[in-house]
């Protein structure tokens, strides 16, 4: 069918040359993209280049193709191209407008190509009357906006990844900050493992740290107490962790809430009190005739008085942590209510490295438990947003047993069904577990240096927008590829920058200054070593 005539001519740079299911291939003409090349349209200009948009008809719909790669073949340039969608042309001025998704008819082998230009562009990116958040500029563009459509982008999980020095932590904090000024009265829970973000939501986040942290060792579950005051493998891990569990059980039923509920599970967060279970150990030890049988109890009871007496774990094995805190914890970290403060920064930089694992693995099943057991009542999604995920959810060849990989990994796969949505935030998507990228919804890839992360990233990615991911070596910093459910199309974009005031604290030492810098180095150690002394308290 012929296309309808129109009064628009745009100038012809090429032709289709050969059509496959995603990727085809079009001839484009040097002398025409070297005319077009001094456009003051910048999208123009940019027609024929690597990572760039070109459009063309089928019918009575423009199609919108992205050039993935370039190649000479004699006096001709021939470009492989990915079908990005498809939009509808307007009669008298030829323009596109009502863009979507898909290919509902292919181009013929010979059909014109033709530049896009920033007023498609705008058809093509401009967000739609749903929910979103805008975070950036469109490349190559200085005026049309990159949005991301919250609702899709949560529902399915995203991630942002890049390595370090791209602006990382500042993009995921502006991501953040946008979310917030979009439902103040949401609830977001951030893992923060370098102290980072706290300097970034001072005035629009509830901060934590272990100093008012305060989570009870109660709302551990059965698996978190074995790592905890577990220390054995193999056969011996076993016997111990039968006793802890006969042990925890019965201290549990000590407490008058167990009377309300009946049956206990050794799973269930009632409090109990530490004192109470040594003496438990220290009784059930004595029931014994023989001194080898003795040896798991002996284990246990040291274990369990060793973090008493640490004062590095006095944010959560504290005697103070005994009373039923269990509702005040929960409303504090999910912000229910959020009170004008929706995100909750928890600094896990200062706990133990041996319990950071088990201290995010509570807090993240909290969140799953919370969304599973509040079932009929009236819903309230949380957004759990992981900074540094790969060291909480590793890949099988980094794996060590942690219950923290398992949760998050049951998050991802089952999270959405429940109001639970996943952000992982990571510089080595290669250093994953295999499924959890692949469920997320959304990825923003910033500039991966590494070539296994980037191999990695286009497994995980929609087979439409391969061509874009072969930007992600070249871009520049604060610049990301952002495919998926949250984007109406896959999409280049340079990340607006944030206030000082609204910056995680991540910023790398000059080492130029700070080596010129001299003086006072003897007070400075000697309040260092005290701090290091008494473990920061």
């Amino acid at each position: 069918m012929a296309p309808t005539p129109t009064s628009f001519a745009p100038a012809v740079i090429g032709s289709v040359s050969a059509v496959g299911g995603a990727s085809s291939e079009i001839i484009l003409d040097p002398a025409a993209t070297n005319v077009l090349s001094t456009s003051a349209d910048p999208a123009v200009a940019a027609s024929g280049t690597m990572g760039s948009q070109v459009k063309m008809r089928s019918g009575q719909a423009w199609l919108i193709a992205n050039v993935r790669a370039l190649r000479l073949d004699g006096s001709k340039l021939v470009a492989q191209v990915d079908f990005l969608g498809e939009g509808d042309e307007e009669r008298l001025t030829g323009k596109l407008y009502n863009f979507r998704r898909g290919v509902t008819r292919y181009p013929t082998p010979g059909t014109p190509v033709f530049p896009i230009s920033t007023s498609d562009l705008k058809q093509i990116y401009s967000a739609d009357d749903r929910a979103h958040i805008e975070v950036g500029n469109v490349y190559p563009t200085r005026d049309i906006r990159g949005a991301l459509y919250v609702d899709a982008m949560l529902g399915k999980h995203f991630a942002l990844l890049g390595s370090t020095g791209t602006g990382k932590s500042t993009s995921a904090a502006l991501i953040l900050h946008r979310i917030c000024e979009l439902s103040p009265q949401g609830h977001i829970v951030m893992i923060d493992p370098h102290g980072e973000y706290s300097a970034a939501f001072k005035t629009n986040g509830a901060l934590f740290d272990v100093s008012n942290l305060a989570m009870p060792y109660w709302l551990m579950n059965f698996e978190e107490h074995c790592e905890v005051f577990v220390t054995t493998q193999g056969s011996d891990r076993q016997v111990d962790a039968d006793i802890l569990a006969k042990c925890v059980l019965m201290a549990k039923q000590k407490n008058r809430l167990a009377a309300e509920f009946g049956k206990l599970t050794v799973d269930a967060p009632i409090p109990y009190l530490l004192s109470d279970l040594t003496t438990i150990i220290q009784n059930e030890m004595g029931k014994m005739d023989k001194a080898t049988d003795t040896a798991p109890y002996l284990r246990l009871k040291s274990k369990i008085d060793e973090i008493k007496g640490d004062p590095r774990y006095a944010f959560m094995f504290s005697g103070m942590l005994v009373s039923d805190t269990m509702a005040s914890f929960i409303s504090r970290i999910f912000r229910l209510p959020s009170d004008g403060k929706p995100i909750s920064i928890i600094d896990v930089s200062g706990v133990p490295s041996e319990i950071t694992s088990v201290v995010v693995a509570v807090l993240s099943r909290m969140v799953f438990d919370h969304a599973i057991w509040s079932r009929g009542e009236a819903q309230r999604p949380i957004l759990l947003v992981c900074e540094e995920a790969h060291r909480y959810v590793p890949n099988e060849r980094n794996a060590d047993g942690s219950s923290v990989g398992r949760i998050l990994s049951r998050i991802a796969k089952e999270g959405r069904k429940y109001g639970v949505s996943l952000g992982l935030i990571t510089q080595r998507p290669s250093d994953l577990a295999e499924g959890v990228l692949s469920q997320c919804g959304t990825i923003i890839a910033m500039r991966l240096n590494n070539d296994r992360d980037q191999a990695f990233v286009r497994a995980a990615m929609p087979e439409g927008a391969r061509g874009f991911l072969d930007a992600i070596p070249a871009l520049r910093n604060r610049e990301c590829i952002m495919v998926g459910e949250g984007v109406a199309t896959p999409v280049r974009v340079t990340f607006d920058s944030l206030s000082e005031d609204k910056r995680p604290a991540s910023s790398d030492p000059v080492f130029s200054q700070l080596w010129r810098q001299t003086g006072g180095e003897d007070a400075s150690l000697e309040r260092t070593i005290r701090k290091w002394r008494s473990q920061g308290r």
